[in-house]
């Protein structure tokens, strides 16, 4: 038996996140995966752009390697917010692509350097920017899982598919029927509640 691997623990948990934020896209229509399903425009594909954009980031420029991915939406005078959907022009299949290839070029960061290798993130404030591999994998991983939770709930919205992974739910047994009564009984405590 071989002893702890606290960077291998790091990125199997930060590919268990990014597995999980793009299996919420299986199985929609491109329709479903654009969609806003929030007032501030929350939508499935855009979140997948986002994390994108930031493993790219922190795991490129942070650490002096740079990728060479073009990401317009992120260049000076873009549109606020660019990072978060996916325009009529850009495919599921490019965006799920620069996903694939930002886990590329951030795994080869990761097996490249040490755990407390420097790295300067320089949209931070100067008294927090000099960090570590060890803390942007913290970073990247809360981000990432952040995003695969609002995933979560955009794809409930959508269809009602609901769980951690396919092979995982990760959620109370029950049928339609029993999450409809738990549903309703959470209404009518929430209601009760209220009127205290």
């Amino acid at each position: 038996m071989t002893g702890p691997d606290p960077k291998a623990d790091l990125h199997r948990y930060l590919q268990a996140a990014r597995e999980a934020l793009l299996w919420k896209l299986d199985g929609l229509a491109d329709y479903d995966i654009r969609r806003p399903l929030t007032p501030t425009g929350t939508n499935l594909l855009g979140l997948v752009k986002h994390v994108a954009s930031v493993e790219l980031g922190y795991f490129g420029s942070t650490f002096g390697r740079p990728s060479s991915e073009p990401m317009p939406w992120l260049a000076e005078g873009a549109e606020p917010n660019a990072d978060m959907w996916a325009t009529a022009g850009e495919s599921r299949e490019q965006i799920v692509g620069l996903y694939h290839r930002a886990w590329a070029h951030s795994d080869a960061t990761i097996e490249a350097l040490a755990l407390d290798a420097a790295g300067h993130v320089p949209w931070w404030p100067a008294d927090k920017n000099e960090v570590t591999l060890h803390r942007i994998l913290v970073h990247v991983i809360a981000e990432t899982d952040r995003h695969a939770g609002h995933a979560d709930i955009i794809r409930e919205l959508i269809d009602g598919a609901a769980g951690l992974r396919q092979d995982n739910a990760s959620m109370a047994p029950g049928d339609q029927a029993w999450w409809e009564n738990y549903r309703s009984r959470l209404e009518r405590v929430a209601r009760e509640a209220s009127q205290s």
